[in-house]
């Protein structure tokens, strides 16, 4: 299993990033047009996103028992969202033996 999940980190990692970087090659960030911003579909994704990411986040704050790593990975997460959450996933699941089970990946670390 642990196998499986690190090549799909690593595809949702790779294709984040590049995503990212041919969107900021068109058009950077804060030139989106008004009339985007204020769209109601952009505003209800822009909610479903970070909802979604405060969601990871929780998990990762109930994995990480450092306050430091905790706060560090909030901004990351909601600074850089799939970006980030792969990121944590990818360092969390290569620590692992291929053996690894579910509830090695899910559950705080003893």
């Amino acid at each position: 299993m642990i196998p499986y999940l690190r090549w799909f980190f690593v595809v949702v990692l790779v294709t984040m990033l590049a995503v990212t970087l041919w969107a900021g090659q068109h058009t950077p960030l804060w030139a989106i047009p008004r009339e985007v911003g204020r769209h109601p579909w952009f505003i209800a994704c822009l909610f479903d996103a970070y909802w979604g990411f405060l969601i990871f986040y929780l998990w990762v704050a109930y994995r990480e028992r450092c306050l430091g790593k905790q706060l560090g990975w909030l901004v990351a997460i909601l600074c850089f969202g799939n970006i980030a959450m792969a990121i944590y996933m990818l360092l969390l699941l290569w620590r692992l033996p291929k053996n690894a089970t579910p509830s090695d990946i899910l559950l705080r670390p003893s």
